[in-house]
């Protein structure tokens, strides 16, 4: 008699737990990951979460937030206590900065508005189910309502995370101005990330939120030395007349 071995496709296939009362969208859910060769199952409370994610291997769990028989943040508490946690993508319609911070603080991965389209859901969690390490914690270093300040590990998947968390605070914002206000801040984030930190998770940038009646500011401090307009050999500013595409071989 033989052991059957699992083949490489059945063993490398990511398990995906969706936790949400609203049967619909959990049922949606489920059905599109299963298209997308995802393997994922539903429950429509807190507890039934609990006991799946400990007694069965996922790689994530869509959390909803306000959940029957036991809060989301609850269940992502016991979530983490386990030996091998999944990531947990936090769903909510609840934007608020507390819950926002709360999010933070207990480790989720992303951060979810609802209502969200079931096609960017699912798009989102295979981001995160493609990501190759597990984040480092983001440090909570002022959690006022108008004025966050966050310490971020030198990542790249840091920053889709940031974005995340920070985007309810925009949500005043007319949809042309938030669409330019993150895709500037994605790009501030990523530069100070890769050039400030060298891409050193050891290292953290530090971001301010703050917010006013008529005014969001964002302000972002890296850990590098700075730089001079004359020293910049990876921008365009610096191309020699004749090689105008020079910086792009020192990016690459």
């Amino acid at each position: 008699m033989t052991n059957a071995v699992p083949s490489e496709k059945t063993d490398r296939k990511k398990r995906v737990l969706v936790v949400d009362d609203d049967r619909g969208l959990n049922r949606v859910l489920v059905e599109m990951f299963r298209e997308n060769d995802i393997d994922a199952d539903g429950v429509a409370d807190g507890e039934a979460a609990v006991r799946r994610v400990s007694a069965e291997k996922f790689h994530l769990v869509l959390l909803d937030i306000g959940l029957p028989r036991m809060n989301g943040f609850d269940v992502l508490k016991k979530i983490r206590t386990l030996k091998s946690a999944p990531r947990v993508i936090v769903m909510t319609s609840d934007d608020t900065p507390a819950t926002v911070l709360n999010a933070v603080k207990e480790q989720a991965y992303r951060y979810v508005s609802k209502p969200s389209p079931p096609k960017a859901i699912i798009e989102i969690a295979k981001d995160v189910l493609a990501a190759k390490r597990d984040p480092l914690p983001i440090e909570i270093v002022s959690s006022k309502p108008d004025w966050i300040e966050l310490l971020v590990p030198c990542q790249l998947e840091s920053a889709d995370r940031i974005q995340s968390f920070l985007a309810p605070f925009e949500s005043s914002l007319s949809k042309n101005v938030r669409e330019s206000v993150g895709q500037a801040f994605r790009e501030l984030l990523m530069n100070a990330i890769e050039w400030g930190g060298g891409l050193d998770p050891k290292r953290k940038v530090r971001i301010a939120c703050i917010r006013a009646r008529r005014m969001l500011l964002y302000r972002i401090q890296d850990p590098g030395p700075g730089f001079t307009p004359d020293n910049l050999p990876h921008a365009a500013i610096s191309n020699d007349p004749d090689n105008p595409f020079a910086h792009a071989e020192i990016r690459a």
